[in-house]
């Protein structure tokens, strides 16, 4: 065998492995993880909706709240440990393409490669808390007005900043776009799933889609704001985000509906973790 059938041969031995029964257990695991964080957050949103301000609703709070929990250690690092099955499979993707028909397009493989470097931060923040809850949780709000702040002192660091956060803006519209569209049918197995089935994954999905995105997009736009004012301290995380819905015409009710449908995403995650293709 010459060096080019070996190659081929590990390459092809190192796919099927990417493909195989341990990476689409790895897939399963940090979707369902994703779900649990997202549940965590929207039951937390409404609470502070309902007039419990003392609540973080963002990743930090929804890891304050499994850790005060019977067994919470435990429940952190499972959860740590399927967030960094999810960054694995996201790996496999970036190497390998992924499940579909565009999977090996380029436009997918960057996309996978993102979502792992960002998964593997928030499984390396997950486990650092279970590890000392002092080390990986931290407010959401301080850590975007920090990062910002670093940002904005780089050269052009008002420009980078502003065009990050419109892009952030962009990512909002696209997720609530792709939700209603049900763009995700795309990568479901609807052969193996009842009609009862699937009607939830569209509710869940369509809903828990569009709060998502109107999420990143408040979120986004805050950040523009801080850039054109050159004001980092006006930037917002997950929790100042949520909160400034209540700050709205509508008042907590909006933040009632938008922690609804973040309830409605984590719940379409984990219905993603088993009915995905992977």
């Amino acid at each position: 065998m010459n060096a080019n059938a070996m190659a081929r041969s590990g390459r092809l031995g190192a796919e099927r492995a990417a493909r195989g029964s341990v990476t689409e257990g790895a897939a399963r695991a940090g979707l369902a993880a994703r779900g649990a964080i997202y549940l965590l957050v929207g039951v937390l949103a409404l609470q502070v909706a309902f007039g419990d301000t003392s609540r973080q609703a963002d990743r930090g709070g929804a890891l304050e709240t499994l850790a005060g929990k019977p067994f919470g250690v435990v429940l952190l690092w499972a959860l740590g440990v399927g967030l960094v099955g999810m960054a694995v499979w996201r790996l496999s993707e970036a190497a390998f393409g992924s499940a579909g028909r565009d999977g090996r397009k380029a436009r997918k493989r960057l996309q996978a490669a993102a979502r792992c470097v960002f998964y593997a931060g928030v499984a390396y923040s997950v486990l650092s808390f279970a590890v000392g809850p002092h080390s990986g949780g931290g407010s959401s709000d301080k850590q975007s007005r920090d990062v910002t702040a670093k940002a904005m002192g780089l050269p052009a660091g008002q420009w980078l900043v502003a065009a990050v956060a419109a892009g952030v803006v962009v990512a909002g519209v696209w997720i609530a776009v792709q939700a209603v569209r049900r763009k995700f049918h795309d990568d479901l197995k609807l052969g193996k799933m009842s009609p009862w089935s699937r009607r939830l994954v569209d509710i869940t999905g369509v809903g828990g889609g569009v709060a998502r995105g109107l999420v990143f997009i408040a979120a986004g736009a805050f950040a523009v704001r801080a850039a054109v004012d050159y004001r980092p301290d006006r930037a917002k995380g997950m929790d100042d985000t949520l909160r400034s819905f209540a700050h709205t015409p509508l008042g907590p009710w909006l933040l009632a509906c938008v922690a609804a449908g973040l309830l409605l995403f984590g719940l379409f995650s984990i219905a993603l973790a088993r009915w995905r293709r992977v």
